[in-house]
């Protein structure tokens, strides 16, 4: 059984429990996803299946592209993905794939790309402290000393400093599957996952969960 999906994230809203309090939660439309290729241990040395998401225009695909959907005998996808299964899986190309492989009270983990802030300091992307604000510091934003003296006699790779923030590819692990909707698609998650509303994201089965 393929143990993810590609969907894409609709918005936050508020769930209300039995027990009448309510929590913050995120709805996704999780597939349908199509099989696209299916990969085996004896011809690729692994066993996973590619999915696509999303409908896309034959001609804003490349030709290999063209040719690879084709082969398939899938529509073009806009989003493609692979995910690993387990050997002697009956999935196939042409094989449709929706939410329902997830219930209730399922652990999952979401990725997705964050939201961009653009080119900021390291005040709001490091949370430095910053300097003095008194009068006539003239240290109040700035980095502060990023020299190495003359052992390594430069900038250390990694160091926290000035550049873009966001527009990255994170991840949210274990979070919990409050409701699915399987007419719809639609699977609701405790708490917040990356990206903007409308972006891709994926869904996969926790790997904290499965311990």
């Amino acid at each position: 059984m393929l143990k993810g999906l590609l969907g894409q994230k609709l918005g936050m809203t508020r769930h209300f429990t039995e027990d009448g309090l309510w929590i913050p939660v995120t709805l996704l439309q999780a597939g349908p996803c199509t099989v696209v290729q299916r990969k085996t241990a004896d011809r690729d040395g692994y066993e996973a299946v590619q999915v696509g998401y999303g409908d896309k225009k034959e001609n804003r695909c490349t030709k290999p592209l063209r040719e690879h959907f084709k082969a398939a005998g899938v529509e073009p996808k806009r989003v493609l993905r692979e995910f690993k299964v387990e050997n002697g899986s009956e999935l196939k190309p042409g094989d449709e794939i929706c939410s329902d492989i997830f219930k209730k009270g399922d652990r999952v983990d979401v990725s997705g790309v964050s939201k961009g802030r653009g080119f900021t300091g390291v005040m709001k992307r490091h949370n430095f402290a910053g300097g003095s604000r008194t009068h006539g510091s003239r240290f109040h934003r700035r980095p502060g000393s990023v020299g190495a003296s003359s052992t390594p006699a430069e900038i250390v790779k990694g160091k926290k400093m000035p550049g873009q923030m966001g527009n990255c590819r994170v991840t949210v692990q274990n979070l919990e599957v409050i409701d699915v909707v399987p007419e719809k698609n639609l699977l609701v998650i405790r708490g917040a996952v990356p990206g903007a509303n409308g972006g891709v994201i994926m869904v996969k089965h926790s790997v904290k969960g499965a311990r």
